[in-house]
């Protein structure tokens, strides 16, 4: 528009028009903000679709094994646990549960808890029954016993060797549980412990072993069980189980590999030659321990950092490197 001209109406609109599209156009400069809509309701939660539900807790059912009505325990993290657990429903003491098997009431080693719990298993608790005492005599340097413990401080017999000194003892029996030698109580003494003391007893000179044996059900009494030689222990066949630990909670996990299976079963054998002792639980830790190790020291140095209380022999520690290294090359 040139100076001295009038603008018409139309034009007045027009201009009028250009200069609030140059209002609204975005700001370029830097800082400049552009004014924004008030934010919009949140929106409704859908109206349709299940709940969601916590994870279920792990409920086991129990039993004593001499006969009871069944209960439901859950909550535990470690045998002790279990224990009080169990103890609680039953209105007992913990310390009247020797021992626990899993989907059997029989004294049966094989069916032995050790430190995992099938999802489906029923435990049954074997709690004290009488109290004997047994004059013993070693003629020879094993009294052919293997020891165990169920993890709360009881140590009991898992494996007599047929023929052995103990062999002709008939009121001994596996799963007595040795409550004292010589009038001195091993209560609270681990399995290892307990082996080193009976190894420990001279030749040719009487001691005395006071157990306590399982209170049995009726169709057991009269029955003296002998441990099986082989496929001890397993508990569980392909599905998960509850690994209990004594540091630490308990976790869910799937059954171990094969290689797992027959390494612990070469440890354990290992821990029954060298320390007079089966644990199922100690060798898992022990395969555990040297599975992805690439040699003997560091399997040692892993070794002594989880169970360095045990102060294994160099031996010891060397045959079962080996077997680990066995298993997981095919030799076996």
């Amino acid at each position: 528009m040139q100076n001295g001209e009038v603008m018409s109406p139309q034009d007045s609109k027009a201009l009028g028009d250009e200069a609030m599209k140059d209002h609204k156009a975005p700001c370029q400069n830097q800082g400049c903000t552009e004014p924004t809509a008030p934010p919009l309701p949140p929106p409704s939660p859908p109206s349709a679709g299940p709940p969601e539900y916590p994870r279920p807790r792990l409920i086991f059912h129990t039993q004593l094994a001499h006969g009871s009505p069944t209960g439901r325990i859950h909550g535990f993290t470690n045998v002790k646990e279990l224990y009080a657990k169990i103890a609680e429903v039953f209105n007992i003491s913990p310390s009247e549960i020797l021992f626990c098997t899993l989907n059997s009431h029989k004294v049966d080693m094989q069916k032995l808890l050790g430190g995992q719990i099938g999802l489906e298993d029923f435990i049954f608790a074997h709690v004290r029954g009488e109290t004997k005492e047994v004059e013993v005599t070693k003629t020879e340097d094993a009294l052919g016993l293997t020891i165990t413990d169920n993890g709360a401080g009881y140590a009991f017999i898992k494996r007599i060797k047929e023929g052995s000194t103990i062999d002709r003892l008939k009121a001994v029996c596996v799963g007595d549980h040795i409550e004292a030698i010589n009038d001195q109580s091993i209560v609270g003494c681990r399995h290892y412990e307990v082996a080193k003391m009976l190894k420990e007893q001279p030749r040719d000179l009487p001691f005395t072993l006071r157990l306590v044996e399982p209170k049995k059900a009726f169709d057991m009494i009269g029955m003296r069980t002998k441990a099986p030689k082989s496929n001890e222990g397993k508990l569980v066949n392909g599905r998960e189980t509850l690994r209990l630990r004594s540091k630490g909670a308990a976790t869910v996990q799937e059954v171990q590999s094969e290689f797992e299976e027959q390494a612990t079963s070469k440890v354990d054998d290992l821990l029954e030659s060298y320390m007079g002792i089966r644990d199922l639980e100690l060798a898992t830790t022990i395969v555990e321990a040297g599975k992805d190790k690439k040699n003997p020291d560091d399997f040692a140095e892993a070794l002594d950092s989880v169970l360095g209380d045990f102060a294994f022999p160099d031996v010891f520690l060397f045959d079962v490197w080996g077997a680990i290294g066995d298993v997981k090359n095919g030799r076996i």
